[in-house]
C-alpha cells in the first residue's frame, strides 16, 4: 500500500511557490555571477599571455564545468521568467531538472576526486573555483532533492542524459586535436594517447551511467516514500 499524503492548503502551495522561486533565484544569481568572474579572470590572464579573443572565447566555453554551470543558469532563469514558454516549460519538465542536477553533481565529484589536487587557486580565483566546483553543485542538487517531482523518472531517462557528456568528449577531442589544447589533463591526448584517453573517456561514461541510474532510483524513492517525492513545481 502506497503512503498517504494530505493535500497541501492554499497558504501551503503559496508559501512552496514563494521557496521555490526564492531559491531558483538565488542559485541563479551565483551561477550566473561564478559564470561572469570566471570569464573576467581568463580575460585578464589573456590579455597578460598576449591570447586573442576568439581563442579565449573558444577555450572558456569549452569546458565542462561552465557549460554545465550554464546550463544551470538558463534553466533557471527561463524556468522563471518566462514559466509558459516552450524553453520554459521544456527546462521545468522533471527530466530535464534532473538531468542537468546530475551533470553538475558530475562537475563537482570530478573536480574533487580528478582536479582539485593539480592546482591551488588564490584570492578572485579561488571564489570563482568555489562557486562553480563546489557551491552551485550542492546548491542544485539540494533544489532538485527538495523541490522536483520525481515520479515521472524512468530507468531510461538514464540513457537519454548520456549524449551530453559524449558529445562533450567528441567535441573535446576534435578541437583539442586541430588547436593542441585540452581543457582538462585526462583527456589530454597529446600526452597520454588516444587510447589512454579513450580508457578515460569509457570510466567517465560508466561513471555516468552508474550516477544517471541512482538519480532514477533515489528519485523513484522519493516519491513513493517522502511528502518530498509528492511536490509540484508551481
Amino acid at each position: 500500500m502506497k503512503p498517504t499524503h494530505p493535500a497541501p492548503n492554499s497558504n501551503g502551495l503559496e508559501s512552496s511557490r514563494v521557496a521555490v522561486w526564492t531559491c531558483s533565484a538565488a542559485i541563479a544569481v551565483v551561477t550566473w555571477f561564478a559564470l561572469a568572474l570566471q570569464f573576467y579572470l581568463m580575460v585578464i590572464q589573456s590579455q597578460a599571455q598576449g591570447a586573442a579573443r576568439v581563442r579565449l572565447m573558444a577555450n572558456y566555453f569549452s569546458f565542462f564545468t561552465i557549460l554545465t554551470n550554464l546550463l544551470v543558469a538558463v534553466g533557471l532563469t527561463l524556468s522563471l521568467a518566462t514559466p509558459h514558454s516552450r524553453l520554459g516549460r521544456l527546462f521545468s519538465r522533471p527530466v530535464a531538472t534532473s538531468g542537468t542536477a546530475l551533470y553538475i553533481a558530475i562537475v563537482g565529484v570530478t573536480y574533487s576526486l580528478l582536479l582539485r589536487s593539480l592546482w591551488a587557486p588564490q584570492g578572485a580565483q579561488k571564489i570563482a573555483d568555489i562557486l562553480l566546483h563546489d557551491l552551485v553543485p550542492v546548491m542544485y542538487v539540494a533544489y532538485w532533492l527538495i523541490f522536483v517531482p520525481k515520479g515521472s523518472l524512468r530507468w531510461k531517462d538514464a540513457l537519454f542524459w548520456l549524449p551530453y557528456p559524449l558529445l562533450y568528449f567528441c567535441y573535446s577531442l576534435i578541437r583539442g586535436a586541430a588547436v593542441g589544447w585540452y581543457p582538462y589533463p585526462f583527456i589530454d591526448a597529446s600526452k597520454l594517447g588516444y587510447s589512454r584517453v579513450l580508457a578515460n573517456a569509457a570510466m567517465l561514461v560508466c561513471a555516468f551511467l552508474a550516477v544517471a541510474l541512482l538519480v532514477v532510483a533515489v528519485g523513484r524513492w522519493m516519491e513513493r516514500n517522502t511528502p518530498l517525492g509528492h511536490r509540484r513545481l508551481p
